[in-house]
């Protein structure tokens, strides 16, 4: 078990949630645990828990209610390889979201990503400031590498 994992905080779709993240980064990713509210409970049976891995990284969904939800204040970054990494995934997770701008969105249940490719940080810090301004202009929602390196 990792020292310290992310808690993500659903109103009660945790398990529908990490369900689909697991579905959508493949590989290392799975559904750990999944605990349930004890009898004495108002959601006796239902899920409370849910401890899943994607990509290596351990989560925590918790069906805590409608009290809290997501915001911009944090994101998931995840690093991608190249374009195809960048499409494949914008498209899954924006699929009933929503997108923002640089590389930002949010999924269907209001969860902020960073897609990022990987030549993103190299461009942005290249010696010649005229060309990393460019790339910065270049940045709209989903971050396209090849009109980053043209910028």
């Amino acid at each position: 078990m990792q020292k310290i994992r992310p808690c993500l905080w659903f109103d009660d779709q945790a398990l529908e949630a990490a369900e689909f993240y697991v579905s959508v980064f493949g590989g290392d990713s799975r559904i750990v645990d999944i605990t349930y509210w004890n009898e004495g409970s108002p959601k006796a049976g239902s899920v409370l828990t849910v401890d899943f891995v994607l990509a290596g990284q351990e989560y925590l969904g918790l069906n805590g209610g409608p009290e809290f939800t997501f915001s911009e204040a944090v994101s998931l970054s995840v690093d991608c390889a190249d374009q195809e990494e960048v499409d494949t995934l914008w498209t899954k997770l924006t699929e009933g979201g929503e997108e923002s701008m640089c590389g930002w969105l949010k999924d269907r249940y209001g969860l902020s990503w960073q897609i990022v490719p990987r030549a993103l940080p190299e461009l942005l810090g290249d010696p010649d400031r005229a060309r990393a301004d460019r790339v910065m202009k270049a940045m709209m929602r989903k971050l396209d590498v090849q009109a980053l390196r043209d910028a």
